[in-house]
């Protein structure tokens, strides 16, 4: 049974940083690609960013581009994501993805979250 537990989220002032991780289990983590979903209060899940099985390729939705990075250590079996220059705008709960093989951005499963509030 695939199991996705993420970790790291709570409250963070605008222009502030936060790392989030998510652990995998249930299945052969180094093998797939991964992906940060997140939803926001009263809008629909959206992509965030994507990784491939090594952490040599990542893509990411517009507005996460030059904010946000994404990585793996496959070693730990633990997906990361890390925010930077962090708006209200980003206020969400924040969930980790395992993605079909060879797509940056389809996934399949994902966990419950971890919960992302920027406010002053």
């Amino acid at each position: 049974e695939v199991h996705l537990v993420e970790s790291g989220g709570g409250s963070v002032q605008p222009g502030g940083y936060m790392t989030l991780s998510c652990v995998a289990s249930g299945f052969t983590f180094s093998n797939l690609p991964m992906s940060w979903l997140r939803q926001a209060p009263g809008k629909g899940l959206e992509w965030v960013a994507g990784i491939n099985t090594d952490g040599s390729v990542t893509d990411y939705a517009g507005f996460a581009k030059g904010r946000f990075t994404i990585t793996r250590d496959n070693a730990k079996n633990t997906l990361y994501l890390q925010l930077a220059s962090l708006t209200t705008e980003d206020t969400a709960m924040y969930r980790c993805a395992k993605n079909f093989p060879g797509y940056l951005w389809k996934w399949n499963d994902r966990g419950h979250g971890t919960e992302v509030t920027v406010s002053s």
